[in-house]
């Protein structure tokens, strides 16, 4: 029972940041229906910014998460206004945004092997390898604090979705486009604030992920298999349901890691992907699509 309940605990803590990593993809899809192919590759930028913050100047992958937050929303900013607009009225605009954003996951990619290299990073805290012990149960404390740290950004962001103004845009946005344009939501920018806040929950996870994981340019691929798995189970557009699949699934394939073997926790993300696409692909809290 020991060994469950700290199995349970440690696929909680894996969610939590997974829950972080993915609500950027998703309130970005939801809003624009741009299916972000470099979003992963943003993270590891994230990650190699929370890495050398403290190699070279000693600040904590913690406060680095809130200086990532600002730079990364005006780097987003500034790359939809530069890419995006051009395409927003073409009629294949969604395959063109798939197209783009797998450039620019290879461009970044490429630009993170010319100047970091292909090596094996992670950021060494003295709490990255510590924990708290409760009885026979070990909580690390990096996955802890990394938690909580999602936690709190995501109750900003929800609190910011449902108060604000420009929240309640976003949401008109994400829940009918031509409708909300038509009572005077500003359409543009509003794709144009949730891809900056998109980027800025990739940079802030990868400041977590640069003290949680090992990791090095082309580990993204990895990754967005990943998101994807969680976007569409827990439906495509809703931050909720990413929250919600993140946490389950993450249980799931630490079970899976302890009873069967590592190798095969990967499929359990894959696995209930494809039974949610088989029994409701619209996924847990997604819309139905009427033709």
């Amino acid at each position: 029972m020991t060994n469950f309940v700290q199995v349970v605990i440690l696929g909680l803590l894996l969610g939590g940041v997974y829950a972080l990593m993915a609500s950027g993809l998703t309130l970005i899809f939801g809003v624009m229906r741009v299916v972000n192919l470099a979003h992963a590759a943003f993270i590891i930028v994230g990650a190699y910014f929370g890495y050398y913050l403290y190699e070279g100047l000693g600040i904590d992958p913690l406060i680095s998460m809130v200086l990532a937050l600002p730079v990364f929303f005006l780097f987003g900013v500034a790359l939809y206004r530069i890419l995006f607009p051009r395409i927003e009225g073409s009629e294949r605009f969604g395959e063109m945004t798939v197209l783009l954003t797998f450039g620019l996951a290879f461009f970044f990619e490429g630009l993170m092997s010319f100047f970091f290299t292909g090596i094996f990073r992670t950021a060494s805290t003295g709490y990255s390898t510590d924990a708290f012990f409760i009885g026979d149960i070990f909580i690390p404390k990096g996955q802890l604090f990394a938690v909580t740290a999602s936690a709190i950004l995501l109750i900003g962001l929800w609190a910011f979705l449902k108060y604000s103004r420009i929240g309640y845009g976003v949401r008109a946005t994400m829940q009918n486009r031509d409708a909300a344009q038509l009572v005077g939501v500003n359409v543009r920018s509003v794709s144009t604030i949730s891809f900056g806040i998109g980027m800025a929950l990739a940079g802030a996870a990868g400041t977590l992920v640069s003290f949680l994981f090992a990791f090095f340019p082309s580990r993204h691929w990895q990754w967005l298999a990943i998101l994807l798995a969680l976007i569409v189970v827990g439906g495509m557009g809703s931050i909720k349901g990413a929250v919600i699949a993140a946490l389950g699934l993450a249980v799931l394939s630490s079970l899976v890691t302890d009873q069967i073997s590592p190798e095969w926790a990967p499929m359990s993300f894959y696995g209930v992907l494809f039974l949610m696409l088989m029994i409701r692909p619209q996924g847990l809290f997604g819309k139905k699509v009427r033709i």
